[in-house]
């Protein structure tokens, strides 16, 4: 069973930024392609970036060139470095991740992921 926790959530101004955790226990992260997502309220939850287990980066549309995904296999940890924060960024963002075979693997789906984190809010003031 993986087990996520995320931090680094919380209140910041426009223009600045935060970088979120997300730490792995049960499991090595070694093996597991990752994700995070957010949800804003009244809204569904959309993907944000994915790293595959052999370290491929995909982000979604909105926060390309500013947000920026890694994965530390030996802390066992995945981050998200969050520049540039717009108040269209405020919402609860998840880590996830599901187990991958395949290196380049990843998903960019909720229903592709099999673990899921509690959540940290990010809120973005104007």
């Amino acid at each position: 069973q993986v087990q996520l926790v995320e931090s680094g959530g919380g209140l910041v101004q426009t223009g600045g930024s935060l970088r979120l955790s997300c730490a792995v226990s049960g499991r090595t992260l070694a093996n597991y392609a990752m994700g995070w997502f957010r949800q804003a309220p009244g809204k569904e939850r959309e993907f944000v970036a994915a790293i595959s287990v052999s370290g491929t980066t995909y982000y979604q549309d909105f926060v390309k060139g500013r947000f920026t995904m890694s994965r530390d296999n030996a802390k066992n940890t995945v981050a998200l470095q969050m520049n540039n924060l717009k108040p269209e960024d405020t919402a609860v963002y998840y880590c996830a991740a599901v187990y991958r075979r395949r290196g380049g693997d990843v998903g960019f789906k909720e229903r592709d992921y099999d673990y899921w984190g509690q959540g940290t809010q990010v809120t973005v003031s104007s």
